[in-house]
């Protein structure tokens, strides 16, 4: 089912684009990550919009941590109704993710099986190949040669996944929004390092085609970030809380006393 579903469509759109781009492997990759990316657009602005509300909520939220401090089960509860209330999905904004993880490895795997890295690989690969549509088998054993890369292979100068680091970083950066406490101020900054280094250590030893994967679709993800700048704009600033309005006010009061 996996195969069915998820590599072979992948695989053969790869097969698709080499054909058409000019048998160029790297043209085919990008042009599938920004695929993926372009089809996962509604889904990101939605989830944007949804971080936007939750924050919102976050003064009533407090609220209700410090009124149910003593009974966690009742303060899940009263989260819960804040929630559906304000129609709300919490989980919401976890569907992109879920998304996007098996398009990553289903490309992945894509990769590997395309590129037939091993004469084994290379006599199964035909099994993958739709027979509907005309002249794609014709095109195996695909280029895998970039620049100094061997597209089936790890990055040998390590300067691939240092791209795909900085570029990571970069994009968290960009969609990561102001804290509202110490606690999550420390979860962010951790966040904008880990998850960096996390896929810069999967880049290092899997092959550099995965790594292209990663680095156009952080390009495609900062450059829409800036697209949707206003989108993006209404989550990432700093939250109103009630007092807000009267910090200036409170400040003019304690310099006149």
């Amino acid at each position: 089912m996996w195969d069915v579903v998820i590599i072979r469509p992948i695989l053969n759109l790869l097969l698709l684009f080499y054909k058409f781009l000019g048998h160029e492997t790297v043209l085919a990759m990008a042009l599938v990550t920004l695929l993926f990316r372009l089809a996962l657009t509604p889904l990101t602005l939605k989830q944007q919009k949804t971080a936007n509300r939750q924050r919102e909520l976050q003064p009533k939220l407090q609220e209700l941590q410090e009124k149910y401090k003593d009974d966690k089960e009742k303060l899940a509860q009263e989260q819960m109704k804040l929630y559906q209330t304000s129609g709300i999905n919490p989980m919401g904004g976890c569907l992109p993710l879920l998304i996007q993880l098996p398009l990553m490895l289903g490309f992945y795997q894509a990769i590997i099986r395309v590129l037939a890295a091993t004469p084994l690989e290379l006599l199964a690969l035909p099994k993958q190949i739709y027979d509907w549509i005309p002249g794609l088998s014709l095109l195996i054993p695909l280029k895998s040669q970039f620049l100094w890369l061997d597209l089936a292979l790890p990055d040998p100068y390590y300067i691939l996944p240092i791209l795909v680091v900085l570029t990571s970083f970069l994009q968290q950066k960009l969609m990561t929004p102001p804290a509202t406490d110490a606690q999550s101020e420390a979860m962010n900054k951790q966040m904008m390092f880990m998850m960096p280094i996390f896929i810069g250590v999967i880049s290092l030893q899997y092959a550099a085609g995965l790594s292209v994967y990663f680095l156009i679709s952080n390009i495609a993800g900062i450059l829409q970030f800036y697209l949707f700048r206003r989108e993006y704009a209404m989550n990432l600033a700093p939250p109103v809380t009630p007092d807000s309005g009267d910090s200036k006010s409170q400040k003019k009061a304690k310099a006149k006393a």
